[in-house]
């Protein structure tokens, strides 16, 4: 299939149309408005609805109804529009409803900037509403990632019945690169739990409220049940020169980019540098971070916040190795020089080549 030059923001809607979506409601923002205009422009032509909101309140509660009704369906939004639609996550989480949102984040907190930041990874991650949910949580670094993440996407949210974020960052968003497509599939039908206006569908009760402590206490452990299911099936990682690596780097999106540089400069100088990049941020390959300590020595979580994914990280790792963080954020991305001279400067003794130690 030949390749397309499409921009990060579009390929998402080119892969969810050819994946079977068929309504997004959604209101612009920088630096993800260009979703909702291709989804102006693509939805109609496929026999989608396409209607922007009035708000990003609004937006995620017509995802609600229309996920109700058994259609693929999306929106899309980059910091203060995701903390507006938190609630309606929640909601679509506790009603066991499937749909897709991309998170294009921007600086912040408050209205911060249009830069590329990673500071919305606990809101997503973590599940900013109320309540006992998660949101899966997929993390693309490329413009081909943002288009077969989202294929990915679909079918994860119908299989969990849950809410399923693509998170990246502003610059993938706005980047262009030559994208491979998969092929259209059908527009499924609506489940048999949909509620479509028919007599057949009218049994059908699709609600996040249960009055009894007992039903709610049934519910939460359904849901969590699920959650555990996609820990332990769909966490995924890439790792990048990481079988010898003394030092392993942990970073996604742009950043995970950002550092398969820094291995390749590290290793040019001899030094056993490595990378684990998330591609999976929920549920997170624990498995994977466990796995690359029993050899490594240490890891250095980078990214483009205070400090979010780090948490994770060291959660994982539980104490098992030490883990350093350098982190850039203003809308700042890092450098690859900036990273390696932290690396000589944090790890210096375990970064020495192996003949400077024998014969220094």
């Amino acid at each position: 299939m030949q390749k397309q030059l499409t921009k990060g923001n579009e390929a998402i809607v080119k892969a969810a149309v050819l994946a079977g979506c068929r309504a997004f409601y959604g209101y612009p923002i920088t630096p993800a408005s260009e979703i909702a205009e291709a989804a102006a422009l693509y939805l109609p032509q496929a026999g989608g609805v396409f209607l922007q909101a009035e708000s990003e309140v609004a937006a995620v509660n017509m995802l609600y109804g229309a996920a109700a009704a058994g259609v693929r369906c999306m929106s899309a939004s980059s910091g203060p529009g995701i903390s507006l639609m938190q609630e309606g996550f929640s909601y679509i989480a506790g009603a066991e409803l499937p749909c897709v949102v991309a998170d294009i984040m921007r600086g912040g907190p408050g209205l911060g900037n249009i830069a590329p930041e990673q500071g919305d990874y606990n809101q997503i991650v973590k599940g900013g509403g109320h309540g006992n949910y998660r949101t899966l949580v997929l993390a693309p670094d490329s413009v081909q990632e943002m288009a077969s993440l989202t294929t990915w996407a679909f079918d994860l949210a119908d299989q969990y019945r849950n809410p399923v974020v693509l998170l990246a960052d502003g610059y993938i968003g706005q980047m262009m690169e030559p994208v491979e497509f998969a092929p259209p599939v059908a527009v499924p039908l609506p489940p048999e739990w949909a509620v479509t206006g028919s007599a057949e569908t009218r049994r059908n009760l699709l609600t996040s409220l249960y009055l009894e402590p007992d039903v709610l206490e049934r519910h939460i452990r359904k849901l969590e049940a699920k959650y555990r299911q996609a820990e332990r099936q769909d966490a995924r990682a890439e790792c990048w020169r990481t079988a010898d690596a003394d030092i392993v780097l942990v970073g996604y999106g742009i950043v995970g980019r950002v550092l398969k540089a820094v291995v390749e400069m590290a290793r040019s100088r001899g030094l056993a540098v490595g990378l684990l990049r998330p591609i999976t941020l929920y549920p997170f390959p624990v498995a994977q971070v466990r796995d690359l300590s029993r050899r490594a020595r240490a890891f250095a979580v980078v990214e483009m916040s205070t400090g979010q994914l780090v948490d994770d990280v060291r959660l994982a790792l539980d104490g098992r190795v030490p883990v350093e963080f350098f982190s850039r954020v203003g809308g700042n991305v890092p450098s690859a020089e900036e990273v390696l001279a932290f690396l000589e400067h944090k790890f210096a003794p375990l970064l020495q080549p192996e003949e400077v130690l024998i014969h220094g």
